[in-house]
């Protein structure tokens, strides 16, 4: 019986390279070959492109991404345990209640570190206050006029 499967892998594996080999080899003999301006442009939709294609994404936006599949892997875990869910039992339900009750504290410590955040860190309205007010009186801008800090019009 082993060697009837071993057989039957062989054949199929064997099968699988020969059709990929015929489509490659087909794809070669009857693309087009032609070099244009245009040919290794990248396609906009008729748009013409502006810039570059190599565009430099934050750190923050891998992040992001990372979390992001981090917790679509949960959501099928959860799926394959609904499916599951007769022949489990109680146990089960309360093991996926404690899986979900430590995925949504770890969304909830993730959301207060800021790592859900694409923007700038907003600045506390403190620190923000002080460097206005910092910034009208010491900056070039600025002269005395009877006492009190006028804005010089350029």
């Amino acid at each position: 019986m082993a060697s009837l499967n071993v057989w039957a892998l062989s054949v199929y594996t064997a099968a699988v390279l020969v059709i990929v080999g015929v489509m490659l080899l087909l794809s070669y003999l009857l693309g087009q070959r032609h070099c244009e301006r245009a040919t290794n442009e990248p396609y906009e939709s008729g748009i013409v492109s502006t810039g570059s294609a190599e565009i430099r994404f934050s750190a923050r936006f891998y992040l992001v991404a990372m979390l992001f599949v981090i917790f679509d892997l949960e959501a099928a875990i959860l799926f394959a345990w609904a499916v599951a869910v007769p022949e489990t039992g109680w146990p089960a339900f309360i093991a996926v209640t404690i899986f979900i009750a430590i995925l949504l504290i770890a969304l909830f410590y993730e959301w207060r570190q800021g790592a859900l955040d694409l923007g700038p860190k907003p600045r506390s309205r403190r620190r923000a206050l002080e460097h206005t007010a910092a910034g009208a009186s010491s900056g070039p801008r600025a002269a005395k006029k009877g006492g009190e800090r006028a804005l010089v019009a350029h």
